[in-house]
């Protein structure tokens, strides 16, 4: 059931929490400020403050989680990625890994637009995010140096900007449910279709609401069945009329608890997104994985292939379609890739900076 990211996240985090408690370690939150941060635009803000959650003791090989759009931190501790990735044994066990988890600029306790600033909150955009992050790595967490990067959707496109600009500082890269190529084709017509939904609808006000707008729930349901879910496996839960029906229903039917503009500045963020540049320059070893039925990064426009034989030490994992498959929500579920990470984890070469 799609409904808002945070929403869907707090859910999910109360249940891994749950089920998944003696499995690994409690996580364990904290704020770092960024002070005077730049944005792309030129705004600074005097502080800046980042979220993050950690699992495992800082002495651990350093890994960084990066999450999608909407999302946060607890968005990457649900049963189904957690529970396949962090548990006791599994590719990246706490009691080896050192595991960060930052809630980027603009989402979950990190500084975002809802916190009072409204409109007035730096446009920000992928580069800043990722700018952020490496700042509360390196002088929040002070980790130099980093084993591997890896991130979902959002995550997945920051995860190749992170092996273009600090090359030298991570082993291992595993963008997922990403490409490098630039925001464009169905990938954004959809989401400019559903911004200018949102924008568009008189409660919006320009940003300056008094409720949410009532047409946000028209505009990220229609979204999410446009790009997410796997043909497949829609076309195995709603076979007739009256299931489709009753999908839309429940989606519609379910409370959207995202702010507007936060919402709006995260979506909007990937606009500019393009790391087709300087794919020379990512040196770590580099495992891409993407599922056959992404509908926001479809295989066989061959824009992926093109851009994967400029990565010197790359390699394009892609999990077949099936009815089990969610589409873009596919790597969402870590059963279908998590022996490929470890695998590369243990033939990854260890750097220094």
């Amino acid at each position: 059931m799609k409904t808002s990211c945070a929403a869907l996240s707090a859910v999910l985090l109360s249940i891994s929490t749950s089920v998944f408690a003696a499995d690994y370690p409690a996580p364990k939150q904290g704020d770092w400020v960024a002070k005077d941060f730049k944005f792309h635009t030129g705004e600074v803000m005097p502080e800046l403050k980042l979220h993050y959650t950690t699992l495992g003791e800082p002495t651990g090989q350093p890994v960084l989680v990066l999450h999608g759009t909407g999302g946060s931190g607890a968005s990457m501790l649900t049963p189904a990625f957690a529970g396949e990735m962090f548990g006791a044994g599994q590719p990246l066990d706490p009691a080896k890994y050192y595991i960060i988890i930052p809630d980027a600029i603009g989402h979950g306790k990190s500084s975002k637009p809802s916190d009072g600033m409204k409109t007035s909150f730096p446009k920000y955009n992928y580069d800043d995010m990722v700018e952020a992050q490496h700042r509360l790595v390196t002088q929040g967490l002070g980790v130099k140096h980093l084993r591997l990067v890896i991130g979902n959707s959002m995550g997945g496109m920051q995860t190749w900007m992170w092996g273009e600009k600090y090359p030298k500082e991570m082993d291992a890269l595993v963008p997922m449910a990403s490409q490098p190529t630039e925001m464009a084709s169905r990938n954004w017509m959809l989401r400019r279709i559903m911004l200018d939904t949102i924008r568009s609808d008189p409660d919006y006000n320009g940003g300056n609401y008094t409720s949410q707008p009532r047409m946000m729930k028209y505009a990220i349901t229609a979204y999410g069945i446009a790009s997410i879910g796997g043909t497949l496996a829609y076309q195995q839960q709603a076979p007739t009329a009256a299931r489709a029906d009753k999908i839309v229903d429940e989606r519609l039917a379910t409370p959207i608890t995202a702010d507007a503009n936060d919402f709006v500045y995260q979506w909007d963020s990937s606009h500019d997104y393009n790391a087709t540049e300087k794919l020379e320059a990512i040196e770590a070893s580099l495992l891409l994985i993407n599922s056959a039925d992404d509908e926001r990064n479809p295989p066989e426009t061959g824009v992926t292939d093109a851009a994967m034989k400029r990565v010197k030490n790359g390699k394009l994992y892609l999990i077949p379609a099936s009815t089990e498959t969610r589409g873009h929500g596919t790597t969402g579920n870590a059963k279908f890739y998590s022996e490929q990470v470890r695998q590369l984890l243990q033939t990854a070469p260890q750097r220094t900076m």
